[in-house]
């Protein structure tokens, strides 16, 4: 048996200095200039508190803003964005550690997430919103509607990520259960963190979709490459840490007074990411409530 210990242990060991030297040999991205979907939108960065944050801001009319879901970023909407830039001053930005904008050290917990999407309101100045979200984008427009920050209006909540057990992120995929089950492990989780590869990306993203297909190349490729910025994973572990919290925010629900939209529609072929499954319908249903 001591052998076998002795075995094993010197695996593990093994193992996480692999990782580290996985993790050391990863190119280091490089943050574009335009986005790919839409050269023509120009990308800003602002200053939140010392956290820079890229945004960008297309259109005329009234302020729609949207908010992503948890590792991704305000390209998730691409499907979307051109035609909403027809009715609304659309707005959308990566919240800290996600997509292009900075990775601060902070625990990642949804209050930070809450303040951080509060303070780019007040930084941009953006007044009477239509605040749309996706996933834990929904919960944070929910949660910013229900303590009636003067600058949103109304709200569209899609797949709120306030449902803990049941669901979240680790049941989208097989792969997403083997990978991200074991992050609150010490050790174990950073160590699988640093060995993940694209395919198993792609996989996850996927778990997400009601179709591969619905995934576009470039930004699959995206994701990816954001996963190899410096501190990016150590961010998302800590993200994952304090998932068990985005439930707490329906104890705030009960606090919405602003227009909120409710409806119970079955959409075929969608699945969590609605922006990119399916974009027409969703498109209708902001056009629809936000005006």
């Amino acid at each position: 048996m001591s052998w076998i210990l002795i075995a094993v242990l010197t695996f593990l060991v093994v193992l996480v200095v692999l990782s580290y030297i996985v993790e050391a040999l990863r190119s280091a991205p490089k943050r574009p200039e335009t986005l790919v979907w839409a050269p023509r939108i120009p990308i800003e960065y602002v200053d939140l508190d010392g956290i820079r944050v890229r945004c960008i801001k297309t259109g005329a009319g009234p302020n729609l803003v949207l908010l992503h879901t948890l590792r991704t970023q305000l390209d998730i909407f691409e499907k979307i964005i051109p035609e909403l830039e027809k009715h609304f001053t659309v707005h959308a930005f990566d919240y800290p550690g996600h997509g292009w904008s900075d990775i601060p050290k902070a625990a990642y917990a949804p209050e930070d997430f809450y303040q951080w999407t509060a303070a780019y309101l007040d930084k941009v100045d953006i007044r009477q919103a239509t605040i749309v979200g996706i996933s834990i984008g929904a919960t944070i427009s929910l949660v910013l509607a229900a303590r009636r920050n003067p600058r949103v209006t109304r709200v569209i909540a899609v797949n709120p990520y306030d449902y803990w057990p049941a669901g979240g992120i680790r049941e989208s995929s097989l792969a997403a259960r083997l990978v991200l089950t074991p992050s609150g492990v010490p050790v174990l989780g950073a160590t699988i963190m640093r060995l993940r590869n694209r395919h198993v990306s792609d996989r996850i993203f996927e778990g997400g979709l009601a179709s591969p297909e619905a995934l576009p190349k470039e930004l699959a490729e995206e994701f990816y490459g954001v996963g190899a910025r410096s501190g990016h994973y150590r961010s998302f572990l800590s993200l994952l840490a304090h998932e068990r919290l985005w439930a707490k925010a329906r104890d705030e629900y009960m606090s919405i007074k602003v227009p909120s939209g409710v409806a119970t529609e079955i959409v075929p072929n969608g699945n969590h990411f609605l922006s990119l499954d399916r974009p027409r319908e969703l498109q209708h249903v902001i056009v629809g409530f936000a005006r």
